[in-house]
């Protein structure tokens, strides 16, 4: 697994560290240790970065390293990261998703719960947070593919999310 830094790194091409540095209003040392992983990228740094080059990689790989959550980029020897692949995967776990939270009750107040029933919920949210991982894929594949925007697809959900009413914010 990539971190943030490596991806940084892979981003920036032939760029220079120096440039980097300039249009991120920070120093030339700074984007080596970003990019040496000797220092987690300053938040307001990422988001520039991520602004500049909108690469849904570094926004997940962002994420996990940040808090520890969220789907990390699948990169290993298993994966088929096409398209079709991707689509398939992501109908698939959402269908075994969908099963496991139909036949899980959460009636009962949680603190309730028998053992049994724990481990119930407990199989949802690992499918639940499978389908997860696999529908970032999903959205990530085809933003690059297809030159979507992918940071403005999160912009529209937000904005979208407020006038319903859903976050002040």
């Amino acid at each position: 697994m990539k971190k943030a830094g490596d991806l940084l790194k892979d981003l920036r091409g032939g760029s220079t560290q120096q440039k980097l540095a300039n249009e991120m209003n920070v120093s030339r040392e700074a984007i080596s240790r970003y990019e040496n992983s000797k220092d987690k990228i300053n938040v307001n740094v990422a988001q520039r970065i991520s602004k500049k080059y909108d690469d849904p990689r570094f926004a997940m790989t962002l994420q996990h390293e940040y808090t520890s959550t969220g789907p990390v980029w699948l990169d290993g020897p298993n994966i088929d990261l096409h398209r079709s692949a991707v689509k398939e995967k992501t109908l698939e776990e959402l269908e075994e998703a969908i099963h496991k939270l139909r036949s899980t009750s959460l009636v009962k107040p949680l603190n309730n719960l028998t053992a049994y029933e724990l481990h119930d919920v407990r199989e949802a949210l690992n499918e639940l947070v499978e389908a997860q991982t696999a529908i970032s894929h999903l959205v990530a594949v085809v933003c690059m593919e297809a030159n979507i925007n992918y940071a403005g697809l999160w912009e529209n959900h937000y904005r979208a999310l407020k006038s319903a009413g859903y976050v002040e914010v």
